[in-house]
């Protein structure tokens, strides 16, 4: 990456950016050809169905309240203007994995962050960044957001986190993640105790709007709790300690489970290793001082290893740009290790194409994607 001139930094992501999206098209039409389906049945399989009945029909089934309103809004809007939702949803990720991988290249400079989002457009479950799924749009916001504050300018980070909020619950670890940034002083400008408590009086206001969902439920589901009690109720997530939780996964991931459905072990024993994942780069976040972002990945890995058992965490990984950062880094530094790094980050990328390729494939055949 030395010979990686600065300005071809955007040139190098927008290329990556159209092949990992032509990839996962090819692997869509093969499967629509191969299978005889529809493309909307491919593309609408697992949440994609909630998101799709919660644009047409509100929060009529209790299950759903599970579901932040963001993306079914804009859904909602899209079927109200004529167009067909699931091709906007479609579009809708599609576009926001370009400014989620935009984003990463900003955070990580011109060679670092062509490496980073190379390899975030090509993770394993890429595939859920260009269906009717939160992922890409959430990232998008919530990279930008982190950009702008790391320069200083909470008034457009409030925006963009606000955004953030409104389409999955993960952005109330964001707003924690950034008060943590704004405490610490970590980013440009003006440092002083003053402005600090200025850049936190502005996370006030993406804050208002998990506070406003909640509200939202207790006047039409009764219960300030409707958002948890969905959770628990549809998808068995309720709060768990964290060793029970380990070997609720277990029992999923050793030889023999779901002998009927194999690749649901595969998917569980992802989860664990997404799991370890987090772990790591947590630590080095702490062992580097990186306070905020050591936040913004821990408080999910807390999340995700308190819950019944390992789950949407393969997809979660997708969101911790500190991740994608650090291999950029380990990738672009130099030293003599250097080639021996390369090799590794070619051979994950390698692995990570191969895992892209299986991942999709489940999902557009509705098999268990995580």
């Amino acid at each position: 990456m030395k010979h990686v001139r600065i300005e071809d930094g955007p040139r190098l992501v927008v290329q990556a950016w159209v092949a990992s999206r032509v990839l996962l098209a090819l692997i869509f039409v093969w499967v629509i050809w191969s299978t005889r389906t529809t493309w909307h049945d491919a593309a609408g399989n697992w949440d994609v169905a909630h998101f799709l009945r919660i644009a047409r029909d509100g929060y009529a089934v209790n299950d759903e309240a599970a579901f932040f309103p963001g993306l079914p809004l804009l859904l909602h809007g899209a079927g109200a203007i004529g167009v067909d939702m699931t091709a906007a949803g479609i579009i809708a990720s599609v576009v926001g994995s370009g400014f989620a991988a935009w984003a990463l290249w900003r955070l990580g400079g011109p060679r670092v962050g062509v490496v980073a989002a190379t390899l975030w457009l090509f993770a394993p479950t890429a595939v859920f960044t260009v269906v009717p799924y939160t992922e890409s749009l959430f990232a998008a916001f919530a990279f930008w957001a982190w950009v702008r504050a790391r320069e200083g300018r909470w008034a457009w980070t409030a925006v963009l986190a606000s955004a953030a909020c409104s389409i999955r619950v993960s952005g109330i670890f964001l707003i924690v993640a950034l008060g943590v940034m704004a405490l610490t002083g970590a980013y440009e400008g003006d440092r002083r105790w003053v402005q600090r408590a200025k850049a936190i009086a502005w996370l006030l206001i993406p804050t208002a709007v998990p506070v406003a969902y909640a509200a939202y439920l207790r006047i039409t589901k009764g219960s300030w709790l409707a958002w948890y009690s969905a959770q628990a109720d549809g998808w068995g997530r309720t709060l768990t300690w964290p060793w029970d939780s380990f070997a609720h996964t277990l029992r999923a991931i050793v030889p023999g489970a779901y002998a009927d459905h194999p690749g649901w072990a595969w998917v569980f024993r992802a989860e664990v290793v997404s799991i370890a994942i987090g772990i790591v780069v947590t630590i080095a976040c702490l062992v580097l001082k990186r306070w905020a972002e050591a936040t913004w990945v821990g408080v999910q890995v807390v999340a995700f290893a308190t819950s019944y058992w390992y789950m949407s965490v393969n997809r979660a990984v997708l969101l911790w740009f500190p991740l994608w950062l650090m291999l950029g880094s380990i990738a672009t530094r130099p030293g003599k290790t250097r080639t021996a790094r390369i090799v590794v980050i070619v051979a994950w990328g390698i692995v990570s194409i191969l895992l892209l390729v299986w991942w999709a494939a489940r999902f557009f055949t509705g098999q268990w994607a995580s």
